[in-house]
């Protein structure tokens, strides 16, 4: 019974660490996130500013991972240069270590009074306030999570069974290595664990040699979680994030025959016994960065080769450069591809109807990834179109370049708001296992049945220019219009009968009302230049006074 204690308040203190550093992420993303990204894409012009903006987003998000994550992406959309990636991923490592010296430091009376700041921050109207509050209640909890992982180690400490494990590792290194990876890769932090192995060996049970061979173990492991994160992700961002783990295994290989030299040297340190783990943690990447910063354009040498660049398959893309010197050939193949992107947008509308209707947020899972290739494609058909320029094409050539564009652009706004607005709401909807009123979902239900319809007939409108279809299209727009609004009326009326459903689903139901209006206005826009062309679309809606 004891031992069944014991080890919930040991998970249990683990948990409260990496809850932790989950709200100290979402906090500083919340309130910063925006600038955190734009600050992190501009500040890689030179190695040191990369390396101290790695540094900097890793101690602002807790998180070596969500640093690694963003920069891949970045890498990715080609605003950051793959050499300067692996440079930010450096100081990323440093930033991580220094964060877990700096838990270290004792400053476990500080918790109730940054849990207590939080608090009153998350009152706060602001995004800033409450993911500025957010965050320090999340550094609150590291530092109580590290009292509460100290008191539960002190009866584990003076186990007989922990005594016989800890002189097992200490006999088998390589092994030990691998027990503190796996452990990492487990928790998604190399961080958690090292503050863990801080805490084992605070007691002095534990060897310094072993202990430097954990935490080596801690940094090879939480370079592996961003890996299995981009396996799907291009080439470009999976070879960042493959380079960090090269790097780190590197390092781990030469470190560890001199872990018991390491040992020996911090023995004769004035450094405090009890903080072996997060002065080997810092030294240890520190000289990782020190000696791998100027090789980084040999580890993108090596990602190159191990990772080439996959043959574009011309069967998957209409934008062929060749036909640049055909304009008519280039438009066709223009307006083909941005058909695709319409494809992509059905797809994203029919699994978030699809989410609403199962109350599964796995399905949510794919809209994301449909959402960057709605962006990319997009991107690419706005720079073939450029390329051809206006000088050669004819009137006609010109007026239907411009439609493609315009037409890519609002199918990429419907993307955006699919993912940044029905899908919050989506997920808010079934996180908080709230259900619509009969009423509301067959209304809702409805009005994605008819956006999947307006759609389609969009794709329809774009490729044959015809003029009966764009003037239904616009009709349809003006027939949502009523039915958002009808809607709107019959809810408020639901909840003046104060039907519990419709109180607790007041907000997203309004909003994804307003959010489908919103798509079928740039749905409808697809008819307006051929409504134009053909004299059938007036330039105000205003009636025009006698």
């Amino acid at each position: 019974m004891e031992s069944a204690i014991v080890s919930i308040n040991l998970f249990g203190a683990v948990a409260l660490l990496l809850f932790g550093l989950a709200q100290v992420k979402g906090g500083m993303t919340r309130a910063f996130g925006a600038k955190l990204r734009a600050g992190l894409a501009r500040s890689t012009r030179s190695g040191t500013r990369s390396i101290c903006a790695g540094f900097i987003a890793t101690v602002a998000l807790q998180s070596s991972t969500a640093t690694a994550l963003m920069v891949a992406s970045f890498v990715e959309k080609e605003l950051i240069v793959p050499a300067m990636a692996q440079i930010v991923l450096l100081g990323a490592n440093v930033g991580t270590a220094a964060t877990a010296w700096i838990v270290a430091l004792g400053l476990g009376w500080l918790s109730p009074l940054l849990v207590l700041v939080g608090t009153v921050l998350l009152r706060g109207k602001s995004t800033a306030r409450q993911g500025g509050g957010t965050a320090l209640v999340g550094v609150g909890l590291m530092l109580l999570s590290l009292h509460l992982l100290s008191a539960a180690t002190d009866p584990i400490r003076q186990s007989p069974a922990l005594s016989l494990f800890i002189t097992m590792l200490g006999n088998a290194w390589p092994v030990a290595l691998i027990f503190s990876a796996v452990l990492a890769i487990l928790a998604s932090s190399s961080l958690a664990i090292v503050v863990l192995i801080l805490s084992l060996a605070a007691g002095g049970g534990i060897d310094t040699g072993l202990v430097i061979v954990l935490v080596l173990g801690a940094n090879l492991g939480g370079a592996v979680p961003p890996v299995l994160a981009t396996l799907r992700a291009p080439t470009s961002a999976r070879r960042v994030t493959l380079g960090n783990l090269i790097v780190r295994a590197i390092g781990v290989c030469i470190a560890l025959p001199l872990a018991g030299y390491g040992a020996d040297l911090l023995e004769l340190s004035p450094l405090p016994h009890q903080n072996f783990a997060v002065d080997a943690h810092l030294a240890f990447n520190l000289l990782v960065a020190l000696v791998a910063w100027p090789l980084s354009p040999f580890v993108l040498s090596l990602m190159s080769r191990l990772l080439p660049e996959e043959k574009k398959k011309l069967e998957n893309s209409y934008l062929d450069s060749s036909d640049l010197a055909r304009p008519l050939s280039a438009l066709a193949g223009a307006s083909r591809e941005v058909m695709v992107v319409g494809d992509l947008v059905e797809q994203m509308l029919s699994q978030a109807a699809e989410a609403i209707d199962r109350n599964d947020s796995s399905i949510l899972a794919g809209i994301a990834m449909l959402e960057g290739r709605v962006d990319r494609i997009q991107h690419a058909i706005k720079v073939y179109i450029s390329k051809l320029g206006h000088d050669g094409l004819s009137a006609e050539e010109h007026r239907r370049s411009m439609g493609i564009v315009e037409y890519a652009i609002n199918l990429e706004h419907i993307g955006d708001i699919i993912e940044k607005g029905i899908l919050p709401e989506i997920t808010k909807k079934i996180e908080r296992g709230l259900q619509f009123s009969p009423d509301g979902q067959e209304e809702i239900s409805g009005l994605f049945a008819v956006t999947f319809d307006s759609l389609r007939m969009a794709q329809t409108v774009f490729a044959t220019q015809n003029a009966t279809l764009a003037r239904r299209l616009v009709e349809i727009k003006e027939d949502v219009r009523r039915l958002e609004k009808q809607s709107a009326q019959r809810h408020l009326q639901r909840l003046r009968e104060e039907r519990p459903e419709s109180i607790q689903t007041s907000s997203l139901h309004l909003d994804i009302l307003r959010d489908l209006k919103r798509i079928h206005a740039h749905i409808a826009a697809v008819a307006h230049p051929i409504l134009n062309q053909s004299g059938l679309l007036i330039e105000s809606r205003i009636r025009q006074a006698n």
